[in-house]
């Protein structure tokens, strides 16, 4: 039996967390950005986070965040959302970026714990709070500890979905038993941060996923999904298995995913550009692999 999930997820179930393109001397590519946009939304996201770690977000301008946004909305129109990635270690910063890409056109927001000075779990509510009133728009919370050093704990993500503008979590926290705890207390929709959770979460009744291997392959990552709503478990499994090499090498293999998903773009002539310092681009040899193991998904 199909599972009609139409009426779960807020932003759709398959995002991409869309890189930034740069120009050759690594200046913003709006053009590139809107083609890139265009490409992606045809081949399966209904959705397009941008400006999150996988678009260089340390690295870009807040003016350069709004014309990405607004390039990108342009480019899709209505045919996906917009989460525009918003969070920074400072409060005031995010609810300025939060308000900006609300007159950008964004349809929500995605906003990381504050990363580096380690907020306590009262203080990192009053953070999403003050963020989430600042705006109309819907937000996203982001747990990814690894990289932020503060984990949004379950007890506080259970307070936040509270807030009527609190709808979803992008989750990277690899704490299954935490998210089926707030999954089963309240009607937050979680995405996957990490691809290659995208079919485990989902099975336990997540909304999707948010992926940043969904650059290079949209439609292959959408099929997984799609399979298992048809009522195809076994072949949904398949599916995801026959992606892992590709997982595996995009964010797995000593690189950040920004700087693989730029090499593979690339190399399928996509848009995409530099990566922006203190990043440094794949070598060769991992450029290589890359493309293999892309190749090896599309033959299967």
């Amino acid at each position: 039996m199909t599972t009609d999930r139409s009426l779960l997820p807020p932003f759709g179930r398959t995002l991409c967390a869309m890189i930034t393109p740069f120009t050759e001397d690594g200046a913003l590519d709006p053009g590139g950005a809107a083609r890139l946009a265009d490409h992606l939304v045809a081949r399966g996201c209904d959705g397009l986070v941008l400006s999150g770690t996988t678009g260089e977000s340390p690295t870009t301008t807040d003016a350069e965040k709004a014309t990405l946004v607004r390039a990108v909305r342009e480019a899709v129109g209505d045919r996906a959302a917009i989460v525009a990635g918003v969070g920074t270690a400072d409060t005031r910063h995010t609810v300025e970026l939060a308000r900006a890409a609300e007159k950008a056109g964004a349809d929500g927001l995605l906003v990381v714990a504050p990363y580096y000075s380690r907020p306590p779990q009262d203080a990192l509510e009053a953070h999403f709070r003050q963020v989430a009133d600042a705006s109309g728009l819907p937000l996203m919370l982001y747990d990814i500890p690894a990289r932020t050093g503060t984990r949004i704990e379950p007890g506080t993500v259970l307070r936040l979905a509270e807030h009527p503008r609190i709808v979803a979590v992008k989750d990277c926290s690899h704490d299954l038993l935490g998210i089926q705890k707030v999954l089963s207390r309240t009607k937050l929709a979680y995405y996957a941060g990490c691809d290659e959770h995208n079919l485990a979460l989902y099975a336990i009744g997540a909304a999707g996923y948010v992926s940043t291997v969904a650059n290079a392959a949209p439609a292959r990552l959408r099929r997984v999904l799609d399979a298992f709503d048809a009522g195809d478990t076994a072949g949904a499994a398949r599916l995801q298995q026959r992606a892992t090499p590709l997982i595996e090498r995009m964010m797995a293999a000593g690189l950040p995913g920004t700087v693989t998903a730029k090499a593979l773009l690339t190399a399928l002539g996509l848009p995409a550009g530099p990566v922006r310092p203190p990043l440094r681009p794949a070598g060769r040899d991992a450029a290589d692999g890359l493309l293999a193991a892309y190749e090896e998904l599309l033959g299967s």
